[in-house]
């Protein structure tokens, strides 16, 4: 796969990016579990890929993540030549608290369970979801210290993830940022990050375009996953996901290829994070980014309406 590079930092990521939240096992977000054993082997197939790009983050499934990652960077005995892993700075979960002191710690912590001592690319992760704002991005808050982490040489490039576009576009204007993640809005139901996507790529800033799925309902189907969003989806809401399945039913194409390449044919998204939780599903992003569109289709949804709202808005937000 052809690299590119995230900002104007020296890392080269692939179109693609494996996200590792749901090998965590968090069956509140997700309404399944994942074992130890199948995350092992789901991260096996990841690393003997062609993909060079992982995400997760500190609080992901309140550290199982980085724990299973960082036994499986030990069982091949370092982190690949090459190999970018992104993580990602979280509060404190019981109180809230996201001050400079909770950034080192939640570096630490993240640190020591992937066993490493920098990573390629750091995040600070769901501002919204802090008790105080001003913690994050007043002086010498979070933000300041996530720039020093960077300049320490801790992260090699330093970026924002998070969810609310109202919040995040303000910390965009405001700092250098070589990233940023976005979940959920820029898919084929949903084009709410539009503006900010503009915004960063004029900036260069990389763009990671995250749940490119709405979820998941796009890749495992309306009618096994009647969820959008990580939340029960009633009939109505699921009209637009059945709209796409017609589009691609006709076509005699995967919706989930069309809803990964919808984000991957954006010139604006530098790589596509797409949440794998077994080894087939590796295998099949694989196929599915490669898989052939006639134009007709792209022609086709192009006449489907989507929404410019917070697809979260209503969300209730479980963290395991």
């Amino acid at each position: 796969m052809q690299k590119r590079s995230v900002g104007k930092s020296d890392l080269r990521v692939t179109p693609l990016c494996f996200g590792a939240s749901g090998l965590s096992n968090m069956p509140d977000t997700y309404g399944y579990e994942v074992d130890e054993a199948r995350a092992r082997d789901t991260l096996r197939a990841i690393f003997d890929g062609p993909v060079n790009f992982l995400d997760t983050s500190n609080n992901y499934g309140f550290g199982r993540s980085e724990e299973r990652i960082g036994a499986a960077l030990r069982e091949r005995g370092g982190l690949p030549e090459g190999f970018v892993l992104s993580t990602k700075l979280d509060r404190d979960m019981e109180t809230g608290r996201f001050d400079a002191a909770r950034v080192r710690r939640s570096i630490d912590e993240s640190l020591s369970r992937l066993g490493l001592d920098h990573v390629p690319l750091l995040h600070l992760h769901d501002p919204e979801h802090a008790r105080d704002l001003g913690e994050i991005t007043g002086t010498g808050g979070a933000l300041d210290e996530l720039f020093k982490l960077k300049e320490e040489g801790i992260a090699s490039a330093v970026g924002l993830a998070m969810g609310r576009i109202d919040v995040m576009l303000p910390i965009l204007r405001e700092r250098p940022f070589d990233a940023l993640i976005s979940h959920n809005r820029f898919t084929v139901l949903n084009r709410s990050a539009h503006e900010m996507f503009d915004y960063a790529h004029s900036r260069g800033i990389a763009i990671l375009n995250a749940a490119p799925y709405a979820g998941g309902v796009l890749a495992k189907g309306s009618a096994q996953m009647p969820r959008i969003t990580y939340q029960p989806a009633t009939e109505a809401a699921m009209k637009p996901v059945k709209a796409v399945e017609d589009i691609c039913a006709g076509a005699g194409i995967d919706p989930g290829a069309l809803a990964l390449q919808f984000s991957m044919r954006d010139p604006r998204v530098t790589s596509t994070i797409v949440g794998v939780s077994k080894a087939a599903r590796v295998a099949q992003t694989l196929k599915w980014a490669s898989q052939d569109i006639d134009p007709a289709v792209w022609t086709q949804l192009d006449t489907l309406p989507f929404s410019s709202e917070d697809p979260e808005a209503d969300r209730d937000y479980k963290p395991g």
